[in-house]
């Protein structure tokens, strides 16, 4: 909902729906995501050894923050930094990583997992975040979408 509010400039004409080449812009935006999320479950299940439950809540704040990272990378064509987001979407995306870091430092509903990962992945979101848009921007212009 906070998304309605939003600070993103509208198009200087009408655009026309070109559902080819906006599926192929989410195919790849959503293989990134996916890519960053089997990323970080591989560094829980490889290099810290998490047992089951622990990455289940390790998916649970990567799918959170990965999420969070690609609304800010779709919510403008150009680079993510060109425009502002409203207050009430910086409000809404800090009380989601509050909450969702809260329950999976803290174990409620899930199997609690030490900050250092939490932590990392917030940051390994942010990093995704910025190499996404490296790549969304030129994607859009080649696609013409931009």
């Amino acid at each position: 909902m906070s998304l309605t509010t939003d600070n993103v400039r509208g198009s200087s004409q009408p655009n026309s729906w070109q559902i080819g080449k906006l599926s192929i812009a989410g195919f790849v935006m959503g293989i990134g995501e996916l890519i960053f999320c089997t990323v970080v479950l591989s560094v829980g299940l490889y290099h810290y050894d998490l047992n089951i439950g622990a990455l289940q809540t390790l998916v649970f704040i990567t799918i959170i923050f990965g999420n969070q990272a690609t609304t800010y990378n779709n919510r403008v064509r150009g680079y993510l930094w060109t425009t502002k987001p409203s207050n009430w979407v910086l409000a809404s995306s800090f009380a989601d990583i509050c909450i969702g870091s809260t329950l999976a430092l803290s174990g409620i509903a899930m199997t609690p997992i030490p900050v250092v990962l939490v932590a990392g992945a917030f940051v390994a979101a942010i990093v995704f975040a910025f190499a996404l848009d490296m790549l969304k921007v030129p994607l859009f212009a080649k696609l013409e979408i931009s």
